[in-house]
């Protein structure tokens, strides 16, 4: 029998799907600017992006580094037990900040950008707080 998905994992999961989906997102927008042979190359010197290329993959790297501490928040919410209705409303905060987080990222949502990102990482460090206390 399979064991049940908390929604923390779940939301983890879903978290991962959506780094995949940014990632072919940057991909197609590199692609869009005629960069496709370098995208495909062994990249040995950074082309010139578009302001949209560019912040589409820094809002890929953003999401590596959010995703490692919503991964620790996870494990560390799963390993000792603290599931509860704050951490599974928290996952659910922190993966609808993700999701939000592109196109602010993208478009130059100012100070919306930063203020996703925010509630995104308080959900998170909320997560890992509970669990140690």
């Amino acid at each position: 029998m399979k064991p049940a998905l908390t929604p923390e994992l779940t939301v983890l999961g879903l978290a991962a799907i959506l780094q995949a989906v940014q990632i072919a997102i940057a991909a197609w927008s590199m692609n869009r600017d005629g960069l496709s042979k370098w995208n495909a190359g062994p990249r040995d010197a950074q082309p010139d992006f578009s302001p949209l290329t560019a912040r589409l993959r820094r809002a890929v790297d953003n999401h590596f580094e959010a995703l490692a501490f919503f991964i620790i928040a996870v494990v560390l919410v799963q390993s000792t037990g603290s599931n509860s209705r704050l951490t599974a409303t928290c996952a659910w905060i922190y993966l609808a900040a993700r999701v939000l987080y592109i196109p602010a990222y993208a478009f130059g949502w100012t100070p919306w950008r930063s203020v996703i990102f925010g509630l995104g990482f308080a959900a998170t460090m909320t997560m890992i707080l509970t669990s140690l206390f």
